[in-house]
C-alpha cells in the first residue's frame, strides 16, 4: 500500500492499548490475530425462525442494536483485492423487533474492525473454495468515537466508499447444550432481507444449522456488500449503499 500506517498504529495503541494494525498490508499469518469462523443463512420466514430458536432455548444475550457500517478502501480497491476489510461500525441501542422502545438517550458504541483471509491465502484459492465455513483473521477494538479515525483514514488516502446498515440481535443457546458453548447466533434484519450469522467452532456451526432446519447447501459465505450487489443485479437496480428507505 502506498501510505504510511504509523498514524493509525499510534492512534489505536493510545486509545485501546491494542497491538499494531500493520497487518493492513498483505502479510503472512500473524498468530496474535483472532480467528473468526462463520456462515450466513437466509431466513425466509423470520417469525417461524424465532419460534424455532425459542424451542431450542435460545435467548438474546444483548439488546437489539442498529448498526451503521462504513467500509474503507484505497482508490484502487487494494484491500478488497487481497480479501481484506477495514470498517468503522457504530452500534446504537434500538427498539426491539416487537415494537418496544429504545432508550431515551442511547449511547452508541463505535468499533474498528480489520479482517483478512487466514494466512493471506497461503493455502491457495482452490483450498479456500472447498471450505464450508468462512474463516477470517480479525482485529477489533472499541473506539472513543469514529470521526477522528475516519479523518485520519481519509488523510492517508483511504475512502469510506460503501455504507450499509442493519439491526442485529445476538442469541445464545442454553448452557446445557455443551456443544454450543462458544457459538453465537446473530439475527440480522437488513434492507435486503433477514439473515442469521452462526459464528463459532465449525462443528458447532454445523450442528446448530441442522437444529435450525438448514443443511450445508444453505450456507452463505458472502459478505453483505456482495449480497447487496447480487440483490441489485437480481432486481436490475443501480448499486449505491445498503440502507433502509428512511435512511436514504
Amino acid at each position: 500500500m502506498a501510505f504510511s500506517l504509523s498514524v493509525i498504529t499510534d492512534y489505536l495503541v493510545l486509545s485501546a492499548g491494542r497491538r499494531s494494525l500493520a497487518t493492513f498490508c498483505p502479510l503472512p499469518y500473524n498468530p496474535l490475530m483472532a480467528q473468526e469462523t462463520e456462515i450466513k443463512l437466509r431466513i425466509q420466514n423470520p417469525k417461524s425462525f424465532l419460534r424455532t430458536l425459542k424451542k431450542l432455548g435460545a435467548k438474546p444475550v444483548a439488546p437489539r442494536v442498529h448498526e451503521q457500517n462504513l467500509i474503507f478502501d484505497t482508490p484502487d480497491g487494494g484491500l478488497a483485492k487481497h480479501g481484506q476489510l477495514l470498517r468503522i461500525r457504530t452500534e446504537t441501542p434500538a427498539a426491539n423487533a416487537k415494537g418496544g422502545t429504545a432508550p431515551r438517550k442511547p449511547t452508541p458504541r463505535v468499533l474498528l474492525t480489520f479482517k483478512s483471509p487466514p494466512e493471506q491465502l497461503a493455502i491457495g484459492p482452490a483450498a479456500l473454495a472447498t471450505r464450508r465455513h468462512k474463516v477470517r483473521e480479525e482485529i477489533e477494538t472499541v473506539l472513543p468515537e469514529g470521526t477522528t479515525l475516519q479523518k485520519i483514514f481519509e488523510g492517508l488516502g483511504l475512502k469510506g466508499w460503501f455504507r450499509y446498515e442493519k439491526f442485529r440481535t445476538p442469541y445464545k443457546l442454553p448452557g446445557r447444550l455443551k456443544w454450543a458453548k462458544d457459538l453465537l447466533i446473530d439475527l440480522d434484519e437488513t434492507p435486503i432481507g433477514t439473515f442469521v450469522e452462526l459464528e463459532g467452532p465449525g462443528p458447532a456451526i454445523d450442528q446448530a444449522a441442522r437444529e435450525l432446519g438448514f443443511s450445508p447447501r444453505d450456507y452463505m459465505l458472502k459478505n453483505y456488500l456482495v449480497l447487496y450487489l447480487d440483490d441489485c443485479k437480481r432486481q436490475n437496480l443501480q448499486p449505491s449503499h445498503m440502507l433502509f428507505p428512511q435512511s436514504k
